[in-house]
């Protein structure tokens, strides 16, 4: 019963919105989520609760493919990180709130040392651990390697790299164009440039959250939030056929699930209208050529009234109105997929003719 709910709670609907929802809750209360206490608790629920779910022999099996294994240790060094920046942060704004300034310029923080021997030493001694923990990894685990390509038989599931799965889960909701080029290129130049386009001066050489607010959680939305779970669903609940598989459920290639997308155009020219498809393309698509002109030009306006002023005068024209794009470019995601979730929306603007779907 209780893996049963949680096959259900991990589809993509509700472990999405679940990441969601967590996100902003560290957005809002930082100071929780960065406290040693809530740390301590997390790492003990969750080696527990995985160390449950490995009883599991079909969780086991998926888990300890070896393409898998990395992406496990990838889990445990990017949480780690994301909570010790989040604490970190939490703990100097206490400080500077305080008048007494971070912690990385108190005088045992600020002491020198010279490059030789000091760091070169310390960079010895990491690449002799790690080539000893690549030793150790080869031989405790077989190489991921399969028979020579052969023509007449092909994978299933067809999977990419694990760093490319992000993008193969991109192309359920979107045109291979959008999802393989467009989409993740503004989200990852937009995580290159959103230390540029917030020039906010504090925050550099030490961990801060309440001073570097906005380019924190832009960064966590566009990595944690569109990249990272993105990633785990691709390779940890994506099987035959690509098709969609809780944590305790066998992978059947003969699962079929139904799957009835239908377009914006068929939605309201047969569902509303109750009439058939105009043959003139642009009349045809009308409907969503208008949605997504409003999206990517009449919402900025509005975005610009209610909370855009203090960031124009902060950041002048050109860096403001990029942000803008960068973040309805992004937001364009989460957007599809409730979309293909809630009314099985497949396109907003299908132009087949023209190889232009959005």
């Amino acid at each position: 019963m209780i893996k049963e709910f949680i096959n259900y709670l991990s589809s993509p609907l509700y472990s999405f919105t679940g990441v969601m929802a967590f996100f902003f809750f560290t957005v809002k209360r930082p100071d929780i989520v960065g406290s040693k206490k809530f740390g301590l608790f997390s790492l003990v629920s969750i080696l527990v609760i995985f160390g449950w779910m490995l009883a599991d022999p079909v969780f086991f099996s998926v888990i300890s493919l070896p393409d898998n294994i990395p992406i496990i240790i990838l889990n445990a060094v990017v949480l780690w990180s994301w909570w010790f920046a989040i604490h970190k942060g939490v703990e100097n704004d206490k400080r500077i709130a305080a008048g007494e300034g971070p912690l990385e310029g108190t005088p045992e923080n600020r002491e020198k040392v010279w490059a030789w021997p000091n760091l070169v030493y310390t960079e010895l001694f990491a690449g002799i651990a790690c080539t000893v923990f690549l030793i150790v990894w080869a031989i405790f685990f077989k190489a991921p390697l399969e028979e020579p390509a052969n023509p007449t038989w092909a994978p299933n599931p067809a999977k990419a790299p694990w760093y490319f799965l992000g993008l193969q889960e991109m192309l359920v909701y979107f045109d291979p164009w959008m999802a393989g080029v467009v989409l993740p290129g503004i989200i990852l130049v937009g995580l290159i440039l959103l230390p540029f386009i917030d020039t906010n001066p504090k925050g550099n050489g030490y961990y801060t959250f309440a001073e570097r607010k906005f380019a924190i959680s832009g960064f966590m939305f566009g990595w944690i939030v569109l990249w990272i779970f993105l990633i785990q669903v691709g390779t940890f609940l994506r099987g035959p056929n690509w098709t969609f598989y809780g944590p305790f459920e066998y992978w059947d290639a003969h699962k079929v699930v139904a799957e009835n997308n239908i377009n914006l155009s068929e939605i309201m020219w047969i569902k509303v209208f109750n009439m058939g498809l105009p043959k003139n393309i642009i009349l045809r698509e009308i409907f969503g050529i208008i949605l997504t002109g409003f999206y990517l030009v009449g919402i900025v306006p509005l975005i610009t009234k209610k909370w855009g002023h203090k960031f124009l005068k902060d950041m002048g024209t050109v860096r403001y109105y990029l942000l803008i794009f960068l973040i309805l470019s992004a937001a364009s995601l989460p957007i599809k997929m409730y979309l293909r979730w809630f009314i099985n929306l497949k396109y907003i603007v299908a132009m087949p003719e023209f190889e232009l779907n959005l």
